[in-house]
């Protein structure tokens, strides 16, 4: 039986189809306290051990033109580009009592703008925001970082891809989803080929060194046959990345996916072979699946670092840059420095008034225990480096880990039997056919997961 025969196994599925985390922190969000006090937030980023390592930058720009009824992000959705001018100005604002925060003259080797769409804001308001940024913190020659930034295709003009690259960007995120007309309409994402190719094109001219593409299958009148198209459209184009998310319908916490008719949406049995379609076309193509469901081509930095084993995962999804300190800018962000995860007011109003006030936005977070930085690290190899060694927990820890863990090994069994782990006496490897179980491998080391809300989380498959 081949790794992609037992990936589909029809039992496999039923078992493992469960909601969980995708672990993009540890503890999640929803460990995050009200209470938090802010000075645990100030003393790890003014700790003189973490000079040694380099800075990561995340911006939420939270704005966008239209809404994709499918979205769950943190966004307002307008037609008055006026309204990014003061978010602007505050971020700026958010950026000098940062800076305060940090000895600046550690490296910024990553910078993320997320969103929302990131290009709803004008040229301008760009490079004063990239301007602040290189004022107040010392960004690495981009031929050293990685400056990534999401792009909407129908937001983004030649112009726009030329002036992001003068700004130091060097790697984009294409939103596309799905090239079929009948599924970008009733998403209410219309988005014609030309202007996906177009940016591409231009990216390439410019020197971008890396092009992400994310799709998602399980959306309305999808069908094996219409996203084999897609697929076949987006192997052509040959981006660095493709990231292809399962859609996770949650209308009770989702409004706006109430515009889509549930009766449209692909019935379990088609989401199971769309899923296995990706698998197979794209590795049949020579992507390297990089698990969950990421994938990347085997030169991509993506790719190298899982081999190299420095792979790591933050609030963007993987990540090459495992040491960073990460600091959130803007409404919703989250920030990780040291042991401390802290998260800014999501709201605007919120975010507006803490910054306008001339304090931080944060409103929510978590200390790590010694407990939690320890399954942290564990649950992060395996999500990401799929392999677990035990004489480096136990010399970074001082635990003997057959026996602390003891109970989490047990019920790694069930995973052992069914081909998507191995075992022995120093190691934990999740195997070929266990990338797509990765999450429910992971949940088996988190101590949280009894006493929460699993509905909040997305299906794991």
């Amino acid at each position: 039986m081949s790794d992609t025969d037992l990936l589909f196994r029809p039992d496999l599925l039923a078992r493992y189809g469960a909601n969980g985390p995708r672990y993009t922190s540890y503890p999640t969000a929803l460990q995050f306290r009200d209470d938090f006090d802010l000075d645990h937030y100030r003393h790890a980023a003014a700790d003189p051990g973490a000079a040694e390592t380099d800075l990561s930058l995340y911006f939420h720009i939270p704005f966008c033109d239209t809404v994709c009824f499918y979205c769950g992000c943190n966004k307002v959705a307008t037609k008055n580009r006026k309204r990014s001018k003061p978010y602007v100005q505050q971020l700026v604002r958010e950026i000098e009592l940062q800076a305060a925060l940090f000895d600046t003259t550690r490296p910024v080797s990553q910078l993320h703008w997320g969103g929302g769409t990131p290009t709803f804001l004008s040229l301008e308001e760009m490079s004063t925001l990239m301007a602040a940024t290189r004022e107040h913190f010392a960004l690495r020659p981009d031929s050293e970082g990685e400056y990534s930034i999401e792009i909407d295709p129908r937001e983004a003009s030649v112009q726009t891809i030329e002036h992001l690259r003068t700004l130091g960007f060097n790697r984009l995120s294409l939103g596309v989803q799905d090239f079929d007309p009948v599924v970008q309409r009733a998403i209410n994402r219309v988005q014609p080929l030309e202007l996906t190719v177009d940016v591409m094109n231009t990216a390439r001219a410019n020197g971008f060194e890396s092009i992400s593409v994310d799709l998602i299958y399980g959306l309305p009148h999808q069908s094996v046959a219409s996203f084999k198209r897609t697929l076949y459209t987006i192997l052509l184009l040959a981006p660095e990345r493709i990231s292809v998310f399962g859609y996770a319908h949650m209308p009770q916490l989702f409004k706006m996916q109430r515009q889509m008719d549930a009766a449209t949406l692909p019935s379990p049995a088609t989401r199971l072979a769309l899923l296995q379609l990706v698998v197979e076309q794209l590795t049949d193509a020579g992507y390297v699946y990089i698990g969950m469901d990421h994938f990347a081509l085997p030169t991509d930095e993506l790719a190298r670092a899982q081999a190299q084993r420095t792979l790591h995962r933050n609030f963007q999804g993987y990540s090459t840059r495992a040491e960073c300190d990460l600091i959130g800018f803007g409404a919703s962000s989250i920030g990780k420095v040291g042991d401390v995860y802290a998260q800014n007011a999501k709201d605007l109003p919120g975010y507006g008034a803490a910054i306008d006030a001339g304090r931080l936005a944060v409103t929510r977070g978590v200390r790590l225990s010694s407990d939690d930085r320890l399954r942290r690290d564990i649950i992060t190899e395996l999500m990401c480096n799929l392999e677990l060694r035990f004489d480096e927990f136990e010399a970074a820890y001082g635990v003997r880990f057959p026996a602390v863990f003891a109970p989490e090994l047990e019920r790694l069994r069930a995973f052992e039997v069914d081909g998507l782990v191995a075992r022995s006496s120093d190691r934990i490897e999740v195997l070929p056919a266990g990338r797509m179980f990765v999450r429910n491998i992971a949940m088996v080391f988190d101590r949280y997961l009894g006493s929460q809300q699993v509905e909040r989380f997305s299906r794991t498959i």
